[in-house]
This record gives C-alpha cells, sequence and structure tokens, in this order.
C-alpha cells in the first residue's frame, strides 16, 4: 500500500495522512490516532526519501564508534545497548547510523554529520569527565543525549545515581559485617566510574572507616 491508497482508504487527503504520520501538530490528535492505526493494520512504510524531503528530518540518529578495543565504549554491553536502541529508533520511524572512526576524530566526525544534515541528533557514550564532546556538539547545534554524565552543565543525559546505587551497595556489606570491601571499577577518568567510587568512599567515611 502507497501513501495514496492509504488516504483513499481512510477519506483523507495524502497531505493530511503525511502529516499525521510525521508528526505535525496541526493535525488532530483524533485524526493521528486514526491515521496511525491505520498505517499500521495496512504494514505501511512510508518512503524515506519522501519523508525526508516532506519533514527536512533525516530521520536518523548517529552513534559515533571509537575503533579501539581499549575504549569504554567497545564492550560486550555496548552491543546490547545498539540493539536496545535500534528497536526503539525503528518503532518511531527511524534509523541508526553508526560511524565508526580512530579514537582521536570524534571532533571530525561530528562537525561532517552536522553538516551534511545526515542525522538529527547523536547519542554519545562512555563520557569523561568535562568530556570535550559536548562543547563541540553545544557549538555545533547538533541535539544530543549523553548515556551516562560528563560533570556540570546543562545538557540532557540518562543515567543511573551512581552515587546513591554504591553507597547503598557499600552500606549493605557493612551491615553484614564486612569491613575489608574492595571495589571493582572501570577507569576512573569516566564520570561513572568517579561517582561510584565517591558513592563507596561516602558510605566508609559515614562509618568512620574512610
Amino acid at each position: 500500500m502507497n501513501l495514496k491508497e492509504l488516504a483513499e482508504s481512510l477519506g483523507l487527503s495524502q497531505t493530511t495522512v503525511s502529516r499525521a504520520l510525521n508528526g505535525y501538530p496541526e493535525v488532530s490528535e483524533s485524526t493521528r490516532a486514526r491515521v496511525v492505526a491505520a498505517a499500521r493494520a495496512a504494514e505501511y512504510t512510508p518512503n524515506a526519501r519522501a519523508r525526508r524531503l516532506a519533514t527536512g528530518r533525516s530521520m536518523t540518529i548517529g552513534h559515533v564508534i571509537p575503533l579501539s578495543g581499549k575504549h569504554e565504549q567497545v564492550n560486550p554491553i555496548f552491543g546490547d545497548f545498539i540493539v536496545g536502541a535500534g528497536e526503539v529508533y525503528a518503532r518511531e520511524g527511524y534509523d541508526l547510523l553508526l560511524s565508526m572512526i580512530p579514537v582521536e576524530d570524534f571532533e571530525t566526525a561530528y562537525r561532517k554529520l552536522a553538516a551534511n544534515g545526515a542525522v538529527d541528533a547523536v547519542m554519545v557514550q562512555a563520557p569523561q569527565a568535562d568530556d570535550a564532546r559536548i562543547g563541540i556538539l553545544t557549538e555545533l547545534g547538533l541535539p544530543f543525549l549523553v548515556h551516562g554524565r560528563a560533570g556540570p552543565g546543562a545538557y540532557s543525559y540518562l543515567d543511573i545515581a551512581n552515587v546513591r546505587a554504591f553507597r547503598r551497595a557499600t552500606d549493605l556489606l557493612l551491615d553484614l559485617g564486612h569491613r575489608r570491601i574492595a571495589l571493582i571499577n572501570g577507569p576512573e577518568l569516566l564520570d561513572f566510574a568517579a561517582r561510584r567510587r565517591r558513592g563507596m568512599e561516602e558510605a566508609l567515611a559515614a562509618r568512620g572507616l574512610a
């Protein structure tokens, strides 16, 4: 089924159907819900090129990946994360772009993505404290989300409460009577690792053990 056929089946114009599927605010929620339901039932998939021309968006989220096995971003968990992210993107009509680069070329890669309009936004992973990527992306005006934190600043991020989690974990071990507690941590130039150490140290200090 193409856009024209979908529109005819709903008794709507092609423009209205296209706008409903692409999230334009001037389409009522009841019409949008009706169009989306019909599109799903018909297994209709918008033509990617036409959609991009209509919306001015690439409908793609970028992930810039370092070509180094020593980088924290390159690990088995990262593969699972990419699969999960790709599933969510696809559900919302977005593609996933992986850009493989040498570790030192992050800035060049982001500038190219911003210049050619290849992506609507990027995901920043394995952030370091005061990560330079945050400043670069902010300067470029390229929307981004940090998976983790990169120190203070006004930016969007998704993270767990690392300090609190490791404070509670240490408290649990102390409550069980343990006193010689080791921390197996990630590289502490990474923000999450520093926060985890801080949580443990705060718990030990509260018991007079640090």
